[in-house]
């Protein structure tokens, strides 16, 4: 199983939008999200610096790719451009996190 972290960016003010949109995640997404074999999802929010931290377990990351394929991944990818930083193509601007310590 591998573990995968990232952090992302929240706009200012979004705090309690962005905890309202992912307390009513779609379920259609969450199916997503578990058929490519993602588990145990979580984010994490500094409050102070607006950076969201999400880890991840999956068996094969190369099945996170899977998902832009399906458009209920760009649904909410479109849903949340207007609270946080995104590409052009309205996907989030994620940047990959090192692991540097592991206790099991």
């Amino acid at each position: 199983m591998s573990r995968i972290a990232f952090k992302m960016k929240l706009f200012p003010g979004f705090e309690a939008e962005y905890r309202r949109r992912h307390a009513a995640v779609w379920p259609e997404l969450a199916a997503l999200l578990k058929s490519v074999g993602v588990k145990d999802y979580s984010i994490f929010l500094d409050e102070e610096t607006l950076l969201l931290f999400a880890y991840l377990q999956i068996e094969d990351p190369e099945k996170l790719y899977e998902t832009r394929a399906h458009d209920i991944m760009w649904k909410w990818w479109d849903h949340m451009k207007d609270i946080m930083e995104v590409h052009p193509d309205t996907s989030p601007v994620t940047k990959p996190l090192q692991e540097v310590f592991y206790m099991p």
